[in-house]
């Protein structure tokens, strides 16, 4: 049996796009099957995680010099581009919808790494309709079909079960990921961990 690796993700983080840019490569060496669920990170942030609004409004500033650095060495490392969006956080339930539907049209992957890189790339506002419609392009994926759909009770619904799933499971943010379905792991930073718990599932 090859071992399972959810991955909770919302593209207005920057460190959920750190680690998506080194997911597919994990699972490949590790066997996972990677079971996509996109999220709202803000519906998580007002259910669990409300301090992240405190820390954004005051940011120490020693910790908030060596954040930019952090941020900026993980993304050289990780061979993307990481600025700094006028926009930011960003309005992301659109895009995370259109999420949804890229993930039921197969087309997932190519999908959340072109909004990855409009939103921390380019620096350009995922919220805007153009702008997920140059996404949609990029993916192959018809924006007419996609927009229609977003707007689909069965689309919003899906992506509020999984953010409150997360949550209910123990979450806090994004990226979440668990091995199994029992064992989380939280942040870009832990897939060392992550990659560990998956080689000794595939061989347990």
């Amino acid at each position: 049996m090859r071992p399972t690796l959810e991955f909770f993700f919302d593209c207005s983080s920057p460190w959920t796009y750190l680690a998506f840019s080194r997911i597919e490569a994990l699972a490949e060496r590790t066997g996972a099957v990677i079971d996509w669920r996109p999220i709202l990170v803000g519906g998580v942030f007002n259910a669990v995680n409300e301090s992240v609004y405190e820390q954004r409004a005051n940011p120490h500033p020693v910790k908030s010099r060596y954040y930019v650095k952090d941020l900026r060495d993980w993304a050289r490392y990780c061979g993307v581009e990481i600025g700094q969006p006028p926009v930011f956080p960003v309005r992301a339930v659109d895009a995370m919808r259109a999420a949804i539907v890229a993930l039921d049209e197969g087309r997932l992957v190519p999908f959340a790494w072109a909004t990855f890189r409009a939103y921390w790339g380019e620096l350009k506002d995922i919220s805007q309709p153009e702008v997920l419609a140059e996404i949609c392009g990029v993916a192959g994926l018809d924006w007419k079909m996609v927009a229609e759909r977003m707007k689909s009770d069965d689309v919003k619904a899906r992506l509020r079960a999984n953010t409150e799933e997360v949550v209910a499971r123990g979450g806090f943010g994004s990226p979440t990921m668990f091995v199994n379905k029992t064992d989380m792991y939280f942040g870009n930073d832990r897939l060392p961990l992550v990659e560990a718990a998956l080689m000794a599932a595939a061989h347990g």
